[in-house]
């Protein structure tokens, strides 16, 4: 017997399950990589994670004859809705069993959650943040996920959602490059020379993580700026700015954090990070006692880095800023002598710019 469970966000005992799942369910998948616990349980804490200050969750559980087979959440993001004058719900954390029947049951709530809410259309997996990988993999499978930055699941989940009438709204690329091929050409070279000659675009170098904290703010204006015209973009509060901008230095090594500035302000913005695929993946969740000093370590050791984060305020945007930035990361990685692979990571087919780039 097949039923569909409503978490309560204040059972501990449900919130556990919902939480927990993916750890089972990919338990035999050498690509996966968990998130920590403490990053998994904060999207069920109403009171700590920002976008339940404007908008509504609600997460389900999949159960048949007392085993727990698939989940998946319910949101409605307001400001999303009302910036982009659309009615959608949008679905995340979904993991199911390669079962048609389990994958219909949750899409069934979710269709009568957004109905009741006179939502008319459902989109995802899309998150309840900008950090919150989106889509399903449907190519690169035999490629290991990209820290929690993108989404993995197994190759059956294209067909499950097809099969209940989904189709595409967009594709996101993650692409990489070996070392040897990281060479910044020679026209990116002299646009970024003759950007910094002008002199009225500069890149700010942080010297220190204690540097780079105090432009936290300015980096998270910028953030919420620059991607005004990005099909998932919606006005962050500023909350929500500093749980993003904070999440990323978090992780960061401040080299590998470039910023564009005009004046004292910050107008474009390039993140890299060492992939700790490989110390998330052994910490199967935990951070202590063992995760987190393993993570320092795999930083040192890791030989990929990770692009995902790249803007440029629409006002500055044709002004070389772009090749300024890949100038300025280009030969910070390559001084860094330890990557021998450079990966861009979720890239939006709707982003022109940014795609132009990539190929270049």
């Amino acid at each position: 017997m097949l039923t569909v469970e409503k978490v309560e966000t204040s059972n501990k005992a449900q919130v556990k399950r919902f939480v927990e799942f993916p750890y089972k369910h990919y338990a035999g998948s050498p690509l996966w990589v968990p998130p920590l616990f403490i990053d998994a349980y904060l999207f069920l804490d109403r009171k700590k994670h920002p976008f339940f200050e404007h908008s509504q969750v609600d997460f389900f559980i999949a159960v048949r004859d007392g085993v727990d087979v698939g989940r998946i959440g319910a949101i409605e993001n307001k400001p999303f809705n009302q910036y982009h004058h659309t009615g959608h719900a949008d679905f995340y954390f979904f993991e199911c069993e390669n079962n048609l029947e389990t994958a219909r049951a949750l899409f069934d709530t979710v269709f009568a959650w957004a109905r009741a809410r006179d939502l008319d259309e459902v989109v995802g997996p899309k998150g309840m943040g900008p950090l919150d990988g989106y889509g399903i993999l449907v190519e690169g499978f035999e490629q290991r996920q990209m820290m929690t930055m993108t989404n993995y699941n197994y190759d059956y989940y294209r067909s499950l959602l097809e099969a209940l009438g989904f189709k595409k709204e967009v594709d996101f690329v993650s692409c990489y490059l070996p070392a040897e091929k990281f060479q910044i050409p020679e026209r990116v070279q002299r646009i970024a020379q003759r950007v910094m000659e002008r002199g009225g675009l500069a890149v700010k170098r942080f010297k220190s993580k204690r540097e780079l904290l105090q432009w936290v703010q300015r980096i998270g204006t910028a953030y919420n700026n620059a991607f005004v015209n990005n099909w998932e973009y919606y006005p962050l509060t500023p909350r929500e700015i500093k749980f993003v901008v904070d999440n990323i230095v978090t992780v960061a090594d401040h080299r590998l954090i470039k910023i564009i500035t005009h004046g004292e302000e910050v107008v474009g913005f390039l993140f890299a990070f060492p992939d700790v695929s490989a110390a998330f993946q052994r910490a199967r969740g935990n951070l202590l006692p063992f995760g987190l000093p393993d993570l320092l370590l795999e930083m040192r050791r890791t030989d990929t880095v990770s692009g995902n984060g790249m803007g440029i305020l629409p006002e500055f945007q044709g002004h070389g800023g772009n090749a300024l930035l890949y100038y300025e990361m280009g030969r910070t990685l390559l001084d860094f002598k330890q990557f021998a692979h450079v990966e861009m990571t979720q890239v939006a087919e709707t982003t022109g710019q940014m795609r132009a780039d990539l190929k270049t």
